[in-house]
């Protein structure tokens, strides 16, 4: 039997790296800073609450099909539970954690009540609309005194930094350092990633991941054999959203300050295009994807930055002011190309895309 030539994926991958880093190091800007902030930003805890975040949905929407499109909502309930339960109620640190992911698997069984019996689109719908709401009902004046509404809340993560084992001091490797209390969170944020990714490759290599995978397939096959559909899509649901929920609450935790606007739409679509360009229906995608998404990202929005400092883009573009954006502009046009041309991502399969939405 004649086998096939495998894709060289990898080298593919490498070389557009290598092509990236010797566009910065040719630049006329200064290519050490773009470096150092790209990888600074890819390497911390910002891009290991968006592996965990992709982690979640890509149970959702990777092995499931489930399309839920408005993730950054358990993001939201988990980062509030936590910082409710502490700044406004007094509790310790724990039982902030117990309430965030309760909140979370709450917030799954309201979403997907209702809607995981019906196609796939109307839990897309219900998802968003309920994220939005969420947010609208945080920064809301009556909610103030609970939430701290548009000005948030603070003083969450003191039991965090009590509990943190570093030696003040500065630690860094090649091009980037941090703090101790800077690097405590991204330890612990990666330690999770790592922990989370365990968890889905034994799952997902069970029984249980099998009839995920079925469902999404033909989930009237799956039925046929006697298997329980909106069970396993509920527990699907729960489990991803609770996943969320720890990257809101590792999120807020290293920021030291919850704002209800950081918690945009914007940030659902983050995290889809972090499991896309890694691979939906893999371990390794989620993680490599935050990865690669933000070196890019950082690196492209320090390069203009710099270039429009330094007089190189046009006045008429809108200067440093339309760095924002530009980078929005960016991620949008890279997750069409995405879809186009490599669906799969980087170490996906390309039926692993071909869902059954019916």
């Amino acid at each position: 039997m004649k086998l096939s030539r495998p894709r060289p994926v990898m080298l593919v991958w490498a070389g557009v790296l290598l092509v990236v880093l010797g566009v910065i190091a040719l630049s006329p800007l200064d290519g050490q800073r773009i470096l150092r902030e790209a990888v600074r930003t890819a390497t911390g805890g910002n891009a290991a609450v968006y592996a965990l975040a992709a982690i979640g949905l890509n149970i959702h929407f990777g092995y499931t099909g489930l399309l839920n499109f408005g993730h950054v909502g358990f993001m939201l309930v988990g980062a509030y539970g936590l910082a409710i339960t502490v700044s406004t109620l007094g509790a310790p640190l724990w039982a902030g954690v117990l309430v965030g992911l309760a909140a979370s698997l709450v917030l799954a069984l309201l979403l997907g009540g209702p809607t995981l019996r019906l196609r796939a689109d109307y839990l897309a719908i219900v998802t968003i609309a309920g994220a939005e709401i969420l947010r609208h009902v945080t920064r809301s004046g009556p909610a103030t005194d609970v939430t701290g509404g548009v000005f948030g809340l603070t003083g969450y993560a003191r039991g965090f930094d009590r509990i943190n084992p570093l030696p003040g001091g500065r630690y860094g490797f090649w091009v980037v350092d941090y703090s101790a209390r800077q690097l405590w969170p991204v330890l612990v944020g990666w330690g999770l990633v790592l922990l989370a990714s365990l968890l889905v490759f034994m799952l997902t290599r069970s029984p249980w991941g099998r009839v995920l995978r079925g469902i999404r397939e033909d989930e009237d096959a799956v039925r046929s054999i006697g298997k329980n559909a909106y069970s396993y899509k509920m527990q699907s649901l729960v489990l991803g959203g609770m996943l969320g929920g720890i990257a809101g609450m590792i999120w807020v935790v290293q920021l030291g300050s919850i704002d209800p606007d950081a918690f945009l739409p914007m940030v659902t679509f983050f995290t889809y295009t972090i499991v896309i360009l890694g691979g939906p229906a893999t371990v390794v995608g989620p993680v490599v994807g935050a990865v690669v998404f933000w070196f890019v990202v950082q690196g492209f929005d320090t390069a203009i930055r710099e270039a429009s400092t330094s007089g190189y883009v046009p006045a008429f573009l809108g200067g440093p002011e339309a760095v924002g954006a530009l980078r929005f502009l960016l991620v949008g046009a890279g997750l069409m190309l995405l879809m186009i041309y490599r669906p799969e991502g980087m170490f996906g399969n390309r039926r692993e895309m071909q869902l059954d939405v019916g």
